[in-house]
């Protein structure tokens, strides 16, 4: 018997404002039938072509420390660095750049959403089948 990843969880202070911030990043979508609203305290996206989903669940402690459990996101498109730049723009932060920590090409760069829990981004599909050839 085993188990599976039912959707993953990102404790916050405002559901509604995490969940749209991650869901214009993601290309995610509300869950059909139950749309997300401002004011509500837990708040699903999902994504159209994986069904992953994402629960932000309000709390009202502060993010403290690291995170112990992270996302590495792989741009669908485009690079690495364009991905960067993107969520840069849309209001991440950079906390840590760790490309090229194995040689050229590879690492990632770890940034932040708005309340500051940590993710990761890596190197597109393309990227890395151009550096196998």
């Amino acid at each position: 018997m085993t188990s599976f990843v039912s959707h993953t969880s990102i404790d916050c202070r405002d559901a509604y404002a995490l969940s749209e911030w991650w869901k214009h990043l993601l290309g995610y979508t509300d869950v059909p039938g139950d749309p997300n609203e401002p004011g509500h305290e837990e708040c699903m996206v999902l994504d159209p072509e994986t069904g992953h989903s994402i629960l932000f669940i309000e709390v009202p402690e502060e993010k403290s420390g690291k995170n112990r459990v992270h996302l590495d996101l792989r741009p669908r498109s485009g690079t690495q660095a364009e991905e960067v730049e993107r969520l840069l723009s849309l209001g991440a932060a950079e906390v840590a750049d760790r490309r090229g920590i194995h040689g050229p090409g590879t690492g990632w760069v770890v940034l932040a959403d708005p309340e500051g829990n940590e993710f990761c981004i890596l190197t597109s599909e393309a990227e890395l089948a151009a550096r196998r050839q």
